[in-house]
């Protein structure tokens, strides 16, 4: 039991464009983090001030929301594996096929909703 070829391109063309949205806005948020570390420099001798500690925490919130951006990437790169594996769109836990609309919703998801639902009990 598995989707069509037809279905898994579609599903291929969905995740690719998430892709590269996700890639380009990793691309955005490292910029971010970059010119925070050029600008935000205390090696000058002075003290910290409450500005320095603000970007500081905006840097590190900066570095966070790319981290979960490079496991987003990471998830849809390996949900493209099983699209080649023709695995894509399968439970890992129930066997049984995904509803396209969680797929068209989160396009890298491995469970079902019944195998989502009986995980969080």
């Amino acid at each position: 039991m598995r989707y069509s070829d037809a279905e898994l391109a579609e599903f291929r063309d969905l995740i690719n464009r998430k892709l590269d949205t996700a890639k380009k806005e990793l691309a955005y948020l490292q910029g971010l983090i970059t010119r925070k570390d050029e600008s935000g420099d205390i090696e000058d001798g002075r003290y910290m001030t409450m500005e320095d500690g603000s970007m500081s925490m905006e840097r590190e919130q900066l570095s966070q929301m790319a981290s979960r951006q490079i496991q987003f990437i990471d998830h849809l790169e390996k949900a493209i594996m099983r699209i080649e594996n023709k695995t894509y769109g399968v439970c890992r836990v129930t066997g049984k096929l995904i509803d396209k609309a969680r797929l068209r919703a989160v396009p890298h998801a491995t469970l079902s909703i019944e195998a989502k639902q009986m995980m969080n009990k």
